[in-house]
């Protein structure tokens, strides 16, 4: 069949791209065109979502069958992709990366089912941003609609860097700060298998919401912390830093000690229902392999590109890390 990716350069959309391609459908991408090709045999649309005539331009009248959306930033964008492939426009399925942050109460959460409230506020931000994008797009294809409330992906091509991060420091080697919360339980996606689930939801036509994420408690911190370890081959010394002092010298959470939440947020927001996600056939693979394949990319890949969106480099700067590490 005819398969748009929306999104299809970078990461979950390259992945999506590739596997429906190895699933033999004619596929396409439609990106702004600044961040490098597509993988080969897709042909490259261009356009910005923010601009309502840009998508009909590029497509020219070829309706493709089915559609997964995984770069819907903004309410824009989602109207003009409903505008544009919606009603009897001749799509079958639209398959619809949202997030977490969708839910009015996550985090800290915990989400217990799909049936939770999703936010409503008219502002900008990225959850409120995903919940009306899923509101404007299920309305424009009833019965065809899945969107797909992904946690945290991770894999090969990964720029928002925070498990890179923590490949890239454990390397080094040394002493490295880490959060105390070496227990705290911890859930992710590759996004090898969120991609090739994504295609294969739209071919079956599956319909509703779904948290695509890892099993609650699929890991821990301090087991994917040694796991780095133990695939980038390096003999760094994890020192753990209590909660306390880390808030105390100004490390910020999630952002200078990538994926650590403090602990009364921590205690329920990986606690995330995917029930439905394992019975539609959402596949888990080793963490192991997912931290391998990640390091060696990265390893293969000197100039890496900054993080997409405007976020920040994560990581602790090294000042911070030398005053929490004296005198312990």
């Amino acid at each position: 069949m005819r398969l748009l990716v929306l999104g299809g350069t970078h990461f979950l959309g390259r992945y999506v791209a590739t596997a429906a391609l190895e699933r033999g459908h004619d596929v396409a991408t439609f990106t702004r065109g600044v961040s490098g090709p597509p993988p080969a045999g897709v042909r490259a649309l261009t356009g910005d979502r923010d601009d309502p005539g840009a998508l009909p331009r590029a497509l020219q009248g070829r309706t493709p069958d089915l559609v997964v959306d995984t770069s819907c930033q903004t309410r824009a964008a989602a109207v003009h992709a409903a505008a544009a492939l919606g009603g009897d426009a001749g799509v079958r399925s639209y398959v619809f990366v949202s997030s977490l942050n969708a839910y009015t109460g996550w985090p800290p959460g915990p989400v217990r089912s799909e049936d939770e409230p999703v936010g409503e506020s008219a502002g900008d931000e990225y959850g409120s941003t995903k919940a009306e994008a899923e509101r404007v797009l299920g309305t424009a294809f009833p019965g065809r609609f899945l969107t797909a409330r992904a946690g945290l992906i991770a894999g090969p091509h990964d720029l928002v860097h925070r498990i890179g991060w923590w490949l890239e420091r454990i390397a080094r080697g040394g002493r490295v700060v880490v959060p105390d919360a070496l227990d705290q339980p911890m859930a992710l996606v590759d996004v090898r298998d969120l991609a090739g689930w994504l295609v294969a939801m739209a071919e079956r036509g599956e319909t509703g919401a779904v948290n695509a994420t890892g099993p609650a408690g699929m890991t821990t911190y301090g087991d994917l912390l040694t796991l780095c370890r133990e695939v980038t081959g390096g003999g760094a010394e994890l020192v753990p830093v209590p909660e306390e002092d880390l808030l105390a010298a100004g490390v910020q959470p999630w952002l200078h000690l990538p994926l650590w939440l403090p602990r009364e947020t921590a205690r329920t927001a990986w606690d995330v229902a995917t029930a439905r996600a394992r019975e539609l056939g959402l596949p888990s693979r080793p963490l192991r392999e997912t931290l391998a394949d990640t390091w060696a990319w990265l390893q293969a890949t000197p100039h890496r590109l900054p993080p997409p969106h405007g976020l920040s480099e994560p990581g602790l700067p090294p000042e911070l890390e030398a005053a929490l590490l004296s005198g312990r």
